[in-house]
């Protein structure tokens, strides 16, 4: 029995994220203005089998598949959103679920760090793959169960403002997200994520 975590559809990859997610991917690298879908499943191993019906059924490329023994995670894009949308439901009818029997992102925390100090900073920027937070910026950080949402959320919060991109993990026990910028900004990018969260239906994590 597979158990659906994460279930999203991006309908269009910001540049950031894109440029991110091209940093962190090991399989076809996308581009800004793509249509993605991240998935996250358990067990992790089935994730095989599900990149396998996603990428015989449609025209779709991978991005990231991740096969731990809890957890495996697909991530897939393409030009066209009905490529991603038609894959989404291969993989849907592969493990006999719905869209809304995935579950619902729980935030365990959403913090604002303002006028960040120059050593914070550095230590920040030694385990970051995106861009770097600097000296009085304001820090967002978010962290989200399932991991999986992480990457949706980040793109979200990209269209509402000007910001920086640090640092996105989407597998694993729990999600994070860094994002860095100016004070207002990052306020805005706050409340965007957490209506990206709350737009989400699903099981909660708790069921």
């Amino acid at each position: 029995m597979v158990e659906l975590r994460t279930f999203v559809f991006m309908d269009s990859l910001q540049l950031q994220l894109a440029s991110f997610l091209a940093t962190v991917s090991r399989g076809y690298l996308p581009v800004a203005g793509q249509a993605a879908l991240y998935v996250e499943i358990a067990p992790g191993i089935d994730i095989n089998r599900l990149t396998d019906v996603a990428l015989k059924t449609t025209g779709v490329r991978p991005g990231i598949q991740i096969v731990e023994r809890q957890f495996g995670v697909l991530e897939i894009h393409s030009d066209d959103k009905g490529e991603v949308k038609a894959a989404g439901d291969a993989i849907l009818d592969k493990i006999e679920l719905k869209e809304n029997d995935r579950l619902k992102p729980k935030v365990l925390t959403s913090q604002l760090i303002k006028n960040i100090d120059d050593y914070q900073a550095q230590l920040i920027n030694r385990i970051r793959h995106g861009n770097m937070v600097l000296r009085g910026d304001t820090l967002f950080f978010m962290e989200t169960d399932p991991a999986g949402y992480a990457f949706y959320i980040a793109n979200e919060a990209e269209k509402s403002c000007r910001l920086n991109i640090i640092e996105v993990v989407g597998h694993g026990r729990f999600g994070r997200l860094y994002i860095a910028g100016e004070e207002a900004d990052m306020i805005i990018a706050q409340e965007a994520a957490q209506k990206a969260v709350d737009a989400i239906t699903g099981r909660n994590v708790e069921d």
